[in-house]
Parts: C-alpha cells; sequence; structure tokens
C-alpha cells in the first residue's frame, strides 16, 4: 500500500466544500433538518472517497472488503433463518400440544355420547310413550319428561362438540403441514447460506493468505499500518470539519463528565491497551478486547452515527458522534446495526462483533477521540475491566 499524496486529502475537502464554521447560529426544525441532510450527503461522500481511494491503492484490500461484507451478511443470514427456524419449531410444537389436547377431548365426549347412547339403548325407544300412558301422578310425568329433554340436548350438545373437534383437529392437521414444510424449505435455505458462508470464508483466507505474501519484511508491514492509519485519519479530520457545520446530536449528553462513569462497549477481556507498542512499532490508539463472535457491541453513551462502513485495517467500523468533539469508535465488527444519522442510546448494541479487517480471531477495537485526538479509554470506564 502506497501513501496518499497530501493534496490529495486537500483536494477531497474542498470538493466535499467542508469550511470551519466560526460561530452557528440558532438553529430552527427547518434549518436543523436541512444541515442534517447536508451532513448526511458529506459523509456518504467521504465513505465513497475514502473506500474509493483504497480500492484504488491497494486491489487486495478491496477483495478482503468484498469478502468480509458478504461473510458479515451471510453470517447475519444464517442467524435470522436460525431464529425464524426456532419460532416455527415453536408454533408447531403448540400445534402438536393442541392437536393431542383435542384428541384427549374428542375421545372423551364420544365415550361420554357411547354411554347415554347405551342408556338410550335399554330404556327403548317407547320408553316416554309408555311413560304417558301409564302416568299416575302427572308432575312426576311431567319431571321425567323434563329429564328425557335434558338428555337429549345433552346428546345433541355431544354430537355438535365432537363435530367441533373433528373439525378443529382437520385444521391442526393442515397446519402442522404446513409448518413442516416451511421448515424443511427453511432448513434448505438455511444449508445454502452456509454454503455460501464457506465460500465467503475460503475466499477471505485466501485473501489474508496474499496480503500476508504481499508483507513479506518488517518495512512492509509497517507501510502497509501507516498507509491503514493515514486512511482512519483522513477519515476522522474529515468527519470533524463536517461536524462543525451542525448542530450536537439530540441524543448527546455532557460526555465530558462521564469520565469514569461508561458501561463497556462489549465483554471479553483486554488483549491490547491504549500506548502500547504492536509487532509493527506502531502504538496503539485504543484498546482490543477480545470477544465471542457476534456479541453486542453497545455505544458508550449516547449520540449519532456518523460513520458505518468498511476500512482498510479495521474492518467494518462504526464511528458515534456525542458532541462537544468527543466521536468513540468501534472496529472489526461482523455486522453493523446502524446507518449513518441514526441516533443510538447509551447502551444500545450497534454492531455484532467479529474479525472484519483480517483479524485472526473476534475482538472489538475501541477508541475515543477529543476535537480528532485519541485519549486512553481505560479512565473513563466505571469498572477496571469489562465484563467476562
Amino acid at each position: 500500500m502506497h501513501r496518499r499524496h497530501p493534496r490529495h486529502g486537500a483536494a477531497v475537502l474542498i470538493a466535499l466544500g467542508l469550511t470551519t464554521v466560526s460561530a452557528i447560529p440558532a438553529a430552527t426544525p427547518q434549518r436543523t433538518e436541512t444541515e442534517l441532510r447536508s451532513l448526511h450527503e458529506k459523509i456518504a461522500r467521504i465513505t465513497q472517497q475514502v473506500s474509493r481511494d483504497a480500492v484504488q491503492r491497494d486491489r487486495l484490500s478491496a477483495n478482503l472488503r468484498a469478502a468480509e461484507i458478504s461473510v458479515g451478511q451471510t453470517r447475519g443470514e444464517v442467524a435470522r433463518i436460525g431464529r425464524e427456524y426456532a419460532d416455527r419449531s415453536d408454533r408447531r410444537g403448540v400445534l402438536s400440544a393442541d392437536k393431542v389436547q383435542q384428541q384427549r377431548a374428542l375421545s372423551e365426549q364420544r365415550q361420554a355420547l357411547a354411554g347415554q347412547l347405551r342408556a338410550a339403548y335399554l330404556i327403548g325407544r317407547e320408553e316416554p310413550l309408555k311413560l304417558l300412558l301409564a302416568a299416575r301422578d302427572p308432575l312426576r310425568s311431567e319431571r321425567m319428561f323434563t329429564y328425557y329433554g335434558y338428555f337429549g340436548r345433552a346428546r345433541a350438545r355431544q354430537i355438535a362438540d365432537i363435530a367441533q373437534h373433528v373439525q378443529r383437529l382437520d385444521v391442526l392437521d393442515g397446519e402442522l403441514a404446513q409448518q413442516q414444510s416451511e421448515l424443511t424449505n427453511l432448513k434448505g435455505a438455511q444449508q445454502n447460506q452456509l454454503t455460501v458462508l464457506e465460500h465467503s470464508r475460503s475466499e477471505r483466507q485466501q485473501v489474508l493468505a496474499s496480503l500476508e505474501s504481499e508483507a513479506r519484511t518488517h518495512e512492509q508491514s509497517l507501510a502497509r499500518m501507516k498507509s491503514q492509519q493515514a486512511d482512519l485519519e483522513q477519515l476522522l479530520r474529515q468527519l470533524n470539519r463536517s461536524l462543525k457545520s451542525v448542530p450536537p446530536p439530540d441524543t448527546a449528553s455532557a460526555f465530558g463528565r462521564l469520565r469514569g462513569r461508561l458501561l463497556w462497549p462489549v465483554a471479553g477481556h483486554v488483549t491490547a491497551a491504549f500506548g502500547d507498542t504492536r509487532a509493527t512499532g506502531v502504538k496503539w490508539d485504543g484498546l482490543v478486547v477480545a470477544t465471542e463472535r457476534g456479541a453486542p457491541v453497545k455505544a458508550v453513551s449516547a449520540g449519532r452515527v456518523v460513520y458505518a462502513d468498511w476500512l482498510p485495517g479495521l474492518g467494518l467500523l462504526a464511528i458515534v458522534d456525542h458532541g462537544e468533539g468527543y466521536l468513540s469508535l468501534y472496529g472489526h465488527n461482523e455486522r453493523l446495526y446502524k446507518a449513518v444519522g441514526e441516533s443510538v442510546a447509551a447502551g444500545e448494541a450497534i454492531a455484532a462483533a467479529g474479525d472484519s479487517g483480517g483479524r485472526p480471531q473476534p475482538e472489538l477495537y475501541f477508541e475515543i477521540r477529543r476535537a480528532g485526538r485519541p485519549v486512553d479509554p481505560r479512565p473513563w470506564f466505571k469498572d477496571r475491566r469489562p465484563p467476562p
């Protein structure tokens, strides 16, 4: 990877029309909406420019981006199908239980009806008429006819109940057959997605092998890392200049007063701290937390997403603007849940942890920036270590 000429970054800024604003007039709803729309357009152009520069400068980075985005999207689709399959299985379980209950009720109704029919047979069809002709006590006869009426209506209700149970069982059989068919289809779709996932993972491994073969020496690795760091710094400079022209996010809090009160963005354990030296000799501007694949990555404070895309060295990256010149960065994600311009609450999941950017294992890279400069995140957290 080759370092971009300094004048190229200046040309991008001029093309975007990003100028420093010394004073921001009072905001109105119409003005705020216009400014936010303008901000989104500027950020979209910044994202496209950074991605285009990376592609032009380094074909392998472009290939890695495509492979990792495909892996993340496919994993997300596999997870979605898995959740739907579980929901369908639960629904089928409920239907099966309902069918068992209906069959039990049908059996009980049939037994009760059979008992009444046997009793009616033993009494005989002419028994009511005999009772009427031989009646000596009219009140007793009336009571007996009332009882016969009760028995008749009870048999009619039981026959109706039996018919309803039979009808319900027919409906349940149809629904169970449909659920089974959908489960079979989902299983097939999931298998297809797993095949796609395996192919995407294979492509990613091939790209990583090519990257490793290209960076055979310490100098080559250092040059690539410095180039990736330059991409990030250029992106942050452009974002900071853009953000000066718009009001802070509606959800922004006094971020500067949250020092020592933030919760960790992800569970796991820290493997690299701010200021630690990497193998290439470059120091970390943030910290690295080893975590589980797919673990929820949460915003450390309320704000607005100002970047959500793939960047060389950091993979799928989300950047949140908290106002007061503070930004938080979340890198190496597998999937991003939020788009540029969306507001986020403190503790809200904005991504799923992964290994994008060519990392060997799932981890989160986290930074806090103030006025474009990295600050040590450790003193900002309430707890010394992330939750396990």
